[in-house]
């Protein structure tokens, strides 16, 4: 027998309890003809039953708190019990410490849970700078079991944001992307910190920069660091284009021929927003056109359109959208001369 069983088998009805005896359950009201009743348990039935009894009395007490606990157990979705306990908590002036045990323990069994996170931000925000620690901590624990969770990803933000933490982030995602380089949540979270964080001073734009680059070139299959790499000159490409270091790595990328498929796509950004290919670049570019598709046509962007195409089949539609959006481009510049 599980110990939830053991747990169950133990349980003792609220209508046997002595401390219950004065309150009258209210039944569900599903209508006179319910079209499709719900066979609800009879636990389930009796903990509603007392729990509805409480809430339209409006009773805040030490039961109470025990009773939505028990209601959360049965049903940790019910919004309506998780609002009902944030009333009574802060009637009561609760040890909001001890509820934080509280919620760690039901995130042990079902971590995915959107009230339950929705109450665990509540709480921290009514403990404040206090609850920084524990609670980057708290989300440290989920990712060990799941490096990716979205909701603990969430949350840790929200902590960094409203309450602080920020010290030492940075080194926990090289400790995280040393751990894991395909852990693309920690790659956003990276440049979580070093786009929000007020005043960052740990890092640089070129360090970081290059930070992405031996990242690429350690996995130039793992399109994190790419994009991560795209992200770090958002809303200002003429500096990327700019920046010798970038056009540089997509030659080495494409020079070793491990998956040139990241490399090709951005020379493909880079080259429509002015950067001049030199003769290595353009020669390495040519090396891994396809033979099926050489000499079809002489202009360097549609070539690469045409080449991702063919080796990266999963985004052919949106690579001959960009090949089209060209000829379009070019359609148009012909007809503007001849208007002219």
């Amino acid at each position: 027998m599980s110990s939830d069983d053991s747990n169950n088998s133990q349980r003792v009805p609220i209508s046997n309890r002595p401390e219950w005896s004065d309150v009258t359950p209210v039944a569900q009201n599903d209508g006179p003809n319910p079209v499709v009743p719900i066979a609800y348990s009879q636990e389930f039935a009796e903990i509603m039953g007392y729990f509805r009894a409480v809430y339209l009395s409006g009773e805040r007490s030490v039961r109470v708190l025990e009773l939505t606990a028990e209601a959360i157990g049965i049903n940790p979705g019910n919004y309506t019990v998780w609002q009902f306990r944030r009333v009574v908590l802060e009637a009561m002036n609760a040890d909001l410490h001890k509820e934080l045990d509280f919620v760690e323990q039901l995130a042990n069994k079902n971590s995915k849970n959107y009230q339950l996170w929705h109450h665990r931000r509540w709480v921290a925000a009514k403990l404040g700078t206090a609850a920084v620690d524990g609670e980057l901590e708290f989300t440290k624990r989920i990712f060990s079991n799941d490096a990716k969770h979205y909701h603990a990803w969430s949350h840790r933000q929200w902590v960094l944001l409203n309450l602080g933490g920020w010290e030492g982030e940075l080194a926990y995602c090289n400790q995280l992307l040393a751990d894991d380089i395909f852990n693309n949540s920690a790659w956003n979270q990276r440049y979580f910190v070093v786009t929000k964080h007020p005043g960052c001073v740990e890092t640089s734009l070129d360090s970081e920069v290059e930070y992405a680059i031996q990242s690429i070139l350690l996995k130039p299959e793992n399109e994190s660091p790419w994009r991560y790499l795209r992200g770090l000159y958002k809303n200002n490409i003429k500096s990327f284009v700019a920046n010798p270091p970038v056009p540089k790595l997509c030659l080495t990328v494409l020079i070793s021929r491990v998956s040139p498929v990241f490399a090709l796509g951005l020379l493909l950004d880079l080259i429509s927003n002015g950067l001049q290919p030199n003769r290595d670049l353009s020669n390495a570019i040519e090396a891994v056109v396809p033979e099926s598709i050489v000499g079809q046509d002489s202009d360097m962007l549609v070539k690469i359109c045409s080449t991702l195409e063919i080796i990266d089949p999963m985004r052919a539609n949106y690579w001959r959208f960009r090949k089209n959006s060209l000829y379009s481009q070019a359609a148009a510049g012909v007809a503007n001369i001849n208007i002219h």
